[in-house]
């Protein structure tokens, strides 16, 4: 009943199908009895009192509890060990789970993996543990699909609900049937392309599409860095002008601190070691991976020039989420920045709307943690913007002039109309904008 596994868990139950939740963690299920969501998701709250009043949705421990489904999901987290292969032991954990109960089954059952698994995990590992464990044949008594997901953290019920495309692998086509059959009732009208392929390629096709994603941007943090050495250049206008070429397309071309989060970071790692396992580098990967761990201390080195010495000087950091409408700070670019800044012996204090509770978890007492964006710029000397919050693109000027002691404005994702702020009087650094640039932003329009 992570991310993955409960949004899509009260999704099916808002719909009127009948869901039974299965986690071992008691505190989870125990939030969720009393209606409560264990994580920050836009609607999950509103979607947990819906299913809870149509009692379609009920949370528990025993593993036995799916031995009657139809459809089983497979939605664990699969975690990165040292050198990053990923940990498959939740899956093992579960498959093994799924194989028990389904020896006192007595129907045929479809089990959907959707957690990310490397290339062969489904045929040679899940299968085979439930049917050593359910002594029952594969295609007969149960079958086996791998279904992986493509959700956004902040739109992950809308994602659920509507999704772009549906994968489903398997080298049963009667399951993928069954399970394509599934998604025409949920989705009706709405239902997007499917693509029916083996369980590899249903696999690879996650681990692809999160690799391509997070190379343009660590593409587009390059053009960016060449740009902030080249007088009146700014690469919000480059992205402008290459995203219209719909052969690049515009989306995930925003210049930055770089990615991070749960997905990329994990899946890019455990597809370079999946590579090398297989005697292929991946270089444009590693590359990709290389960049995104350089960009996030050019906060600190910007805070540097602007500050001279970081020693006793108060930096405020705004933002702490991996990205805006989440509390998930995973391989968040936050992370890095505030321990780069505390190395250099800078006093922090950070601000958050979703994260502060896992902050807290995180910094412990090395940080200050504030009450509001407001009360964050409260006598700072910098101020760093970690994560595109909406609240915080509307920051004006003043506030940041009225607060601050020194007005210093390191603007790590690029929010803020950067003549705007220097035309009253506040020292802002952007993240791909070259020196000396003068006219307006609304200049670089398409006309």
């Amino acid at each position: 009943m992570g991310r993955v596994g409960l949004v899509l868990a009260v999704a099916l139950a808002k719909h009127g199908y009948e869901v039974v939740g299965i986690d071992p963690d008691k505190r989870v299920t125990e939030m969720l009895g009393r209606g409560e969501a264990p994580f920050y998701e836009p609607n999950l709250k509103e979607y947990l009192a819906a299913v809870s009043q149509k009692k379609t949705f009920t949370a528990t421990r025993h593993a036995s509890a799916n031995s009657k489904s139809d459809i089983t999901y497979i939605a664990v987290g699969t975690p990165t060990r040292p050198g990053g292969t990923i940990d498959l032991t939740y899956v093992e954990q579960a498959a093994k789970m799924i194989g028990r109960s389904l020896r006192v089954a007595h129907q045929h059952q479809l089990v959907v993996i959707k957690s990310t698994v490397t290339p062969g995990t489904a045929r040679t590992i899940v299968k085979t543990i439930i049917e050593d464990e359910s002594k029952k044949k594969p295609g007969v008594d149960f079958s086996l699909c791998s279904n992986p997901e493509f959700l956004r953290e902040g739109h992950a019920i809308h994602d659920t609900e509507i999704p772009d495309r549906i994968i489903i692998g398997s080298d049963d086509p009667a399951a993928i049937d069954k399970l394509e059959r599934f998604y025409e009732d949920f989705h009706g009208e709405k239902l997007p392309s499917v693509v029916r392929t083996s369980f590899e390629n249903a696999e690879l096709t996650k681990y692809a599409n999160n690799a391509f994603l997070a190379t343009k941007v660590s593409f587009i943090n390059c053009i960016a860095n060449i740009a902030e050495r080249v007088p009146h250049a700014d690469v919000e206008s480059i992205a402008a002008g290459i995203g219209l070429d719909e052969r690049i397309g515009s989306k995930f071309l925003n210049a930055g601190l770089g990615w991070g989060g749960s997905c990329f970071p994990k899946d890019l790692g455990a597809l370079l070691s999946f590579s090398k396992r297989l005697g292929y580098g991946a270089e444009l990967v590693a590359a990709t991976v290389e960049t995104n761990k350089k960009q996030a201390q050019k906060a600190v080195r910007f805070a540097k020039l602007a500050l001279g010495s970081l020693a006793s000087k108060r930096v405020s950091v705004l933002g702490l989420a991996f990205k805006p409408d989440t509390d998930d700070m995973r391989e968040a670019v936050s992370i890095p920045v505030i321990k780069g800044l505390l190395k250099q012996h800078a006093i922090v204090t950070v601000w958050d709307p979703k994260a502060m509770e896992n902050a807290h978890r995180i910094f412990g007492k090395t940080v200050r943690y504030a009450t509001s964006a407001s009360d964050c710029l409260e006598k700072a000397d910098c101020c760093i913007v970690a994560t595109e919050w909406s609240e915080f693109r509307k920051l004006r000027p003043s506030t940041f002039r009225e607060k601050m002691r020194r007005p210093r404005v390191i603007d790590g994702r690029r929010l803020y109309d950067a003549d705007e702020f220097r035309a009253a009087g506040i020292h802002l650094v952007a993240i791909g904008l070259g020196p000396n640039k003068t006219y307006a932003r609304s200049f670089d329009t398409v006309r």
